[in-house]
Parts: structure tokens; sequence; C-alpha cells
């Protein structure tokens, strides 16, 4: 009797209350209401379910993890990507006498193989995000500045440079940071964590880049020179960083005054004079700086003027 109730109310056109309900919550993609605002970073969400989701961005809670290794992620449609990196080992043969890889057949489903430069994803959305390096399309563009780019995230993450979001707060002190990468790398001052070491001398560093650069002292390599100077780069972004001295080209303006800029770094330094921001504090009497350079002065001060016990 109960299921020729619910029947008829495909005619009467009668819903019921989980079905309005459902309903509802779909009503507010078409619309754009967005209830469910994050406490963190004031970002809005049309279900619940997506701002929980969401939170596990600023308490790096990871409550999947993989069976088979001990890599944890925040959500469950992560881990099923990151498990076809293990089914494709799984399926992996080598054949000594032909030194062929018979998973790069064309019948493996968990192989997408890039026509350019044979570079291989275990997702086929992966391939398409990857062939834009070839075809040079970036279909994601800033309505700021109009930089574009090839992913939706870069865009996202470029953003914070006009907003000035700073959504991931270091666990050790207030220091806030724009991206995950950067507050990673800011903690390994506090905890003494240096993972990148060389091969060739057991030598440690908290960073990619300062290994890169120390790498060439065991290899002499320095691919990109410098035609004004002879100066050798070992990146070519480094070097084209560095031919903005001699161009004297000062892309960066600040936006309260007419002063530019050759980095964007120099100028997030200036902008801090108008901001009044002082992130460098003293761990002494909590007195702030807007340059850690003042700081380091200020508490050479207080090392002198502190009485010997």
């Amino acid at each position: 009797m109960g299921n020729l109730k619910r029947h008829q109310k495909i005619h009467t056109e009668e819903k019921p209350e989980d079905d309005m309900r459902g309903s509802i919550k779909h009503e507010r993609i078409h619309n754009g209401e967005k209830l469910h605002t994050c406490d963190q970073c004031g970002k809005s969400f049309t279900v619940n379910s997506h701002l929980k989701r969401h939170m596990g961005i600023h308490t790096g809670k990871k409550p999947y993890k993989h069976s088979r290794c001990d890599k944890r992620f925040s959500r469950s449609t992560h881990l099923k990507t990151h498990e076809r990196i293990h089914n494709r080992e799984k399926s992996l043969s080598w054949s000594k006498t032909e030194k062929t890889f018979l998973n790069k057949r064309s019948d493996n489903k968990y192989l997408h193989s890039c026509t350019q430069c044979g570079k291989s994803f275990s997702d086929k959305r992966n391939l398409e995000v990857h062939m834009r390096i070839h075809t040079g399309e970036k279909p994601y563009t800033c309505d700021q500045c109009r930089k574009s780019f090839t992913v939706k995230n870069q865009l996202i993450r470029h953003m914070r440079i006009h907003t000035g979001e700073k959504p991931y707060e270091c666990s050790h002190c207030d220091k806030r940071f724009s991206q995950t990468t950067h507050l990673k790398a800011h903690e390994r001052i506090h905890t003494g964590e240096k993972p990148y070491t060389c091969d060739q001398c057991g030598k440690s560093f908290t960073n990619k880049r300062n290994l890169e650069v120390h790498m060439s002292v065991h290899t002499g390599k320095k691919l990109h020179v410098c035609h004004q100077c002879g100066k050798t780069f070992i990146h070519v972004k480094y070097l084209k960083e560095h031919q903005k001295i001699h161009t004297g080209e000062k892309p960066h303006k600040c936006s309260h005054c007419d002063k530019r800029f050759n980095r964007s770094t120099h100028l997030k330094t200036h902008e801090k004079i108008h901001s009044r921001e002082e992130p460098h504090t003293s761990d002494q009497c909590r007195t702030s700086f807007a340059f850690k350079s003042h700081l380091k002065i200020y508490m050479q001060i207080h090392a002198v003027e502190k009485p010997d016990h």
C-alpha cells in the first residue's frame, strides 16, 4: 500500500518533504544563493556539505588514508585518483628482452599518453589540462590585470595578490600566507626540517630552490647567461628577473602612489608603508616592525641592553 501511495505522488505532483528540501538546494545553484560561509576566509557555498569539505583546507584534516601507503587525503575523490597510480604500477610488467612497458598498449584504461611529449596520465582530464602546455591555451583570465592561466586553481591563487587574502596561518606564529606551499616552507623555520638533500654531499635545505642553486657547485651547470653583464643563472625565470635591472623595466606599480618596482616582492615591501602593516614582531617585548631588517636591528639592541645574570 505504501508503494502505491508513493507512486501516486508522481501523478498528483505532490512532492515529499525530502524532495522539496532537495529542490530548494538545487535552485540555489541557479540563483547563486550561498548561505554557508567559512569563518576563516569568508568563502561561501550553496550547501553545508561543500563548506565542511572546504574547511579541511584550514584544519589540515585528511581523513582518507590509502591502504597500501601512508599517504592521506582530504577528499575521497582525491584518494580514488591516487589509487590509480597503484593500480597502474600493479599492471606494469617489464620485459627485459624487449625493454618495453606492456601497459602502454592502447587497451590499458589507466594510461593516457600525450602525443606531443609522451608523458602519461592516469586520468584523461589531467591529460587534457597538460595539453594546454603545448597548445598555449590559457582559458582562465584575471579580471584585474588580464593575466591568463591554464588551470582554474592557478587563477584562484593569483587573485589573492589583488585581494590580499591569506587563508593559511602558521601554527607556530601569527604569520599568514596566500599559498599552502609558502606556509609549509615557512613552518620549516620553526621545525628545522630540511627535506631537500643533495645526493652528492648530503647537505640538506629547507626548499627546493636552494638545493638547485647548491647543485651547481657539483655540476657546474649554468645554462642561462645575461648578455649585458655575463652573469649566469640556473633557471631562465631568474635570468628574466635579473634583466629588468638592465632594461629599467618596472612593471609593478604601487596602488597608493606612483612608485614602480621591478619585482613584486619589492612592491609588497613598499606597500607596507601605506598599509602600516607590521608583521615582524619581537618575541621579547611584542614590539612590531614593517621590515624584518628593522626587527633584527632592534633585537641586537635588546641583546646589548639585556643585563648579565
